[in-house]
C-alpha cells in the first residue's frame, strides 16, 4: 500500500506552507504530494491568505523537490481549456523531470465559479469526456504528426500537439461516485481510479463497476490502479487524536467512521481493510498544514508498517 499526501490549500495556505509540506513529505518517503484545485474556501473562515493556483504551485514545487511525485485531485475541467491544460501539465512534467500526474474532474463547486467569474455549464460531464480525449490525444500524438478533434464542445484543428511531457505517459486519474458514466470514463482514459471519501463497502462496489467497465472497453481491469482519498487524523494517544481533530474542526468519532483516525495501529488496520477491496494507494487528506509532527508520526508508525 502506497501512502500519498493530499492537501486542500483553498482552506488557507501560502505557497511557502505548501512547499514545507511537500519537502517534508519527500523527506519522509511518502509517494506523492497532491493538492486540490479550488479557488474558494469551503465552510466558515476568511480563507486568508487566499487561493493559490494548482498548476502554478506544482510548477514551483517541481523545481524545489527532487523525488516526490506531484499531482492534482482533481484539476477542475471548468477552469482551463483542454489544449491549454495539456501544455501546462506537459511543461510542469518537464520541469519536474517526469514526476507529474493529472487528476481531471468535471468541476463541482459552483460558488467558486461565481466568485471569480468562471462559467459553470450544466453539461460538465460531457465536457470532461471531450477534455480527456483531447489532453490524452495531444500527448499521444507522435512527433511530426498533427492532432485533430471535433466534438460538441471543443474543436482542435491541425495541432502540432506540442510540447510533449517528459514521461512517455503522464498518469491520468479519474474518480468519483457516479455509477455509470464515471466508470466508463475511467475505463477509457484513466491509469488510476480514485474513490474519494467513501466507505469500504462503497469503494468495493465502485471498484467493481470500474473493473466491469474496463473489461467492456477491452482493457484488463488490473491495468488500472485503484485508490482512495481519506481524511487523516493520527495520534500517539487519545488526547493527541482529540487535539488534532479539534484543530481541523472535526469530531473524533465522525473521523473514525468516515476517515483514517485514531492510533497508528487503528489506522493501519483500517487501511488494510481498504486494501482488501483492491485499493493499493491512499491519499491522506492533511488538513492542518502547520502540523508537520503529524506527518512524522504517520511516516514512522503507519507508513513503516505498510511497506
Amino acid at each position: 500500500m502506497e501512502l500519498r499526501i493530499f492537501t486542500e490549500p483553498q482552506q488557507g495556505a501560502t505557497y511557502e506552507t505548501l512547499l514545507r509540506v511537500a519537502k517534508a513529505a519527500e523527506e519522509l518517503r511518502f509517494g506523492a504530494f497532491f493538492r486540490s484545485d479550488h479557488y474558494l474556501r469551503m465552510g466558515s473562515g476568511d480563507g486568508l491568505p487566499g487561493p493559490t493556483d494548482a498548476w502554478i504551485t506544482l510548477a514551483g514545487l517541481a523545481r524545489e523537490t527532487r523525488r516526490i511525485r506531484l499531482g492534482t485531485l482533481m484539476t477542475a475541467g471548468t477552469f482551463r481549456l483542454p489544449g491549454v491544460l495539456a501544455i501546462q501539465v506537459a511543461q510542469v512534467d518537464q520541469m519536474s523531470g517526469g514526476r507529474v500526474e493529472l487528476g481531471l474532474g468535471a468541476g463541482w463547486f459552483e460558488d467558486e465559479h461565481k466568485a471569480y467569474g468562471i462559467p459553470f455549464p450544466a453539461d460538465r460531464m460531457s465536457r470532461l469526456e471531450e477534455q480527456l480525449a483531447i489532453v490524452t490525444g495531444l500527448w499521444a500524438t507522435e512527433p511530426g504528426a498533427t492532432f485533430d478533434y471535433a466534438g460538441r464542445h471543443y474543436r482542435v484543428e491541425d495541432s502540432p500537439a506540442l510540447p510533449k511531457p517528459a514521461q512517455a505517459k503522464v498518469p491520468v486519474l479519474v474518480g468519483g461516485h457516479g455509477a455509470k458514466r464515471t466508470p466508463r470514463l475511467a475505463a477509457r482514459y484513466a491509469d488510476e481510479f480514485d474513490m474519494p471519501f467513501a466507505s469500504i463497502a462503497d469503494s468495493e462496489r465502485q471498484f467493481a463497476r470500474v473493473r466491469e467497465a474496463a473489461e467492456e472497453a477491452g482493457r484488463k481491469p488490473d491495468d488500472l490502479v485503484y485508490s482512495n482519498a481519506l481524511v487523516v487524523c493520527v495520534g500517539r494517544d487519545d488526547a493527541e487524536v482529540a487535539r488534532r481533530a479539534a484543530a481541523i474542526g472535526r469530531d473524533v468519532d465522525e473521523l473514525k467512521a468516515n476517515g483514517l483516525a485514531g492510533s497508528p495501529a487503528e489506522v493501519v488496520e483500517k487501511i488494510g481493510a481498504y486494501g482488501a477491496t483492491g485499493s493499493s494507494r491512499v491519499y491522506l487528506q492533511l488538513l492542518d498544514l502547520d502540523d508537520l509532527d503529524h506527518l512524522e508520526l504517520i511516516s514512522a508508525q503507519v507508513l513503516s508498517q505498510l511497506r
